[in-house]
């Protein structure tokens, strides 16, 4: 701290001693009391593979809408509950089940309370500590012990002790601080570990969601298709039975038949354990929930944010990547706490209390005792203990260096991972459409040959096994679609900023 003043008159060589003196005293009792720190300052590394812009674009709907566009104030911008973007009731009422009732957050809000109570563990070494030790005791020497002088022999005497001991510890460089300050940051990582499993649970159970109803959706097309085999089953039993179609078609219809049934129970299978999934996430018991089918109907919500969300933003927006800048702040502080231990350490400690033989003279005047005095401790040799240490600490932190930056470099993977899909499945799924067009004219035009007896039923079981592909393709890029943007809504942090994290 530099000081300045401003003199009108010049004082004279003893005048500035006594000016200067108090000045002196006043300075050593705040280097007393507050210390220096010792150790590296913090400054946040820089990401590696930071680019000027992410480099997939996203699919051109997104552009041609309002839906991606420059953040602006307003409601361009994520909000904490995304999942209402897909505007499906059931869903959001599923999705404000997990705050209160999910097991693997509840341990996350745990470890956060733990992480926070620390502070004021560390917060207590800032203060001294006082205690109380009262005790009762009698003493008898014994007359008979070697170089004992029998004329000092007693019939014992009581020992009544009231004392009160403090003990401080004066934090000269800075390493009580920094335990400190290390704590908070701990206790910062640990909140965005909590909002980054609430992140990831939202996501897993909105994913659970749209694929059981890709699988009510494909279930019905396979009810639907099963129904029809079955009547194209009786079209050729009634053709074989009037002469008009060989045995051969009868069984061709047959066992098409019975192949749509295999995957229509197949998709039954896949659709309980999705169902048995959101129980979970939940926090209910499987057999307590039951979900009406219901085939998938919405389509990709337009994201709400962010070709403005440059690179450099997404650091601000990801609590994974706040969890690890917030672990390497607090490497730094252990860092300092290392290099603390090469200097001398200063304790006070002070006793005071009352002493007798007995409880009359306890409380008596001539009973009082005290005794107080510092002591400054510096360790000489340790055979590299210390060394050793501060190397450890160093080592540590530049590991946590390389794991933010790892975190780094997977959240942008992560972005452009979602932003090609996006873009690539919605070209997808034009094909798709054109080809399932395609499929089922082909499908009406062969069954139409073959009930006018042009073609074989061989060209119809072949038509409708590509229809249904067709078809089934259709709705898996529904699906993959409403994963690839809820993995976009996550990779970018479901709205949630480094601005939440607490203030300790």
């Amino acid at each position: 701290m530099i000081c300045s003043t401003l003199n009108l008159h010049k004082p004279s060589r003893r005048v500035r001693y006594r000016l200067r003196k108090p000045a002196l005293c006043l300075a050593l009792s705040v280097a007393l009391l507050d210390g220096c720190r010792v150790g590296p300052t913090y400054n946040k590394p820089p990401a590696v593979g930071l680019a000027p812009e992410f480099k997939e674009l996203g699919p051109a709907s997104f552009k041609e809408t309002d839906g991606w566009k420059a953040a602006q104030p307003g409601d361009q911008s994520l909000r904490g509950k995304w999942w209402e973007s897909f505007i499906d009731l059931r869903l959001n009422a599923l999705e404000e089940q997990i705050n209160p009732s999910n097991q693997t957050l509840q341990t996350a809000e745990d470890d956060f309370r733990a992480a926070r109570a620390s502070i004021g563990l560390y917060r207590a070494n800032e203060a001294p500590t006082l205690s109380v030790g009262p005790g009762v005791g009698a003493l008898r020497d014994s007359a008979n012990q070697p170089y004992f002088n029998a004329a000092n022999a007693n019939n014992g005497v009581g020992n009544f002790l009231l004392p009160l001991d403090l003990s401080y510890e004066v934090d000269l460089w800075g390493r009580i601080r920094r335990s400190v300050t290390a704590a908070k940051e701990r206790a910062q990582a640990s909140d965005a570990d909590l909002e980054n499993v609430r992140l990831s649970l939202h996501a897993e159970l909105a994913i659970d969601y749209f694929n059981l109803r890709a699988d009510d959706a494909q279930k019905k097309l396979l009810d639907d298709t099963v129904a029809a085999y079955t009547q194209a089953l009786q079209l050729t039993q009634d053709r074989y039975n009037g002469g008009a179609s060989p045995l051969s078609d009868v069984t061709q219809a047959r066992a098409q038949l019975h192949t749509a049934e295999v995957q229509d129970s197949d998709v039954t299978i896949q659709r309980a354990r999705y169902e048995h999934a959101i129980a979970v996430l939940t926090g209910q018991a499987p057999a307590t929930l039951t979900l009406a089918p219901e085939p998938v109907t919405v389509n990709s919500p337009a994201i709400p944010a962010i070709i403005s969300a440059l690179p450099s933003q997404l650091l601000e927006r990801r609590p994974d990547i706040a969890s690890s800048e917030r672990r390497m702040a607090a490497a730094n502080e252990q860092i300092g706490i290392a290099r603390a231990a090469f200097y001398p350490s200063l304790n006070l400690s002070a006793q005071v209390g009352l002493r007798g033989t007995s409880l009359v003279k306890l409380f008596s005047l001539p009973s009082r005792f005290f005794a107080v005095g510092p002591v400054l401790n510096q360790t000489l040799y340790d055979h590299g203990r210390r060394r050793a240490g501060s190397d450890i600490a160093l080592a540590q932190y530049d590991a946590t260096v390389a794991n933010y930056r790892q975190t780094t470099l997977t959240a942008f993977q992560q972005v452009e991972d979602s932003l090609a899909a996006l873009r690539v499945l919605e070209i997808e799924a034009e094909q798709q459409r054109a080809s399932t067009e395609a499929a089922q004219q082909s499908l009406d035009l062969f069954r139409t040959r073959y009930e006018g007896g042009v073609d074989t039923y061989l060209q119809v079981v072949t038509s409708q096994t590509t229809a249904l592909q067709n078809q089934r393709n259709d709705i898996e890029i529904i699906r993959r679609r409403l994963e690839a943007s809820i993995l976009l809504i996550k990779a970018l942090g479901g709205g949630w900023t480094t601005a939440q994290l607490p203030k300790l």
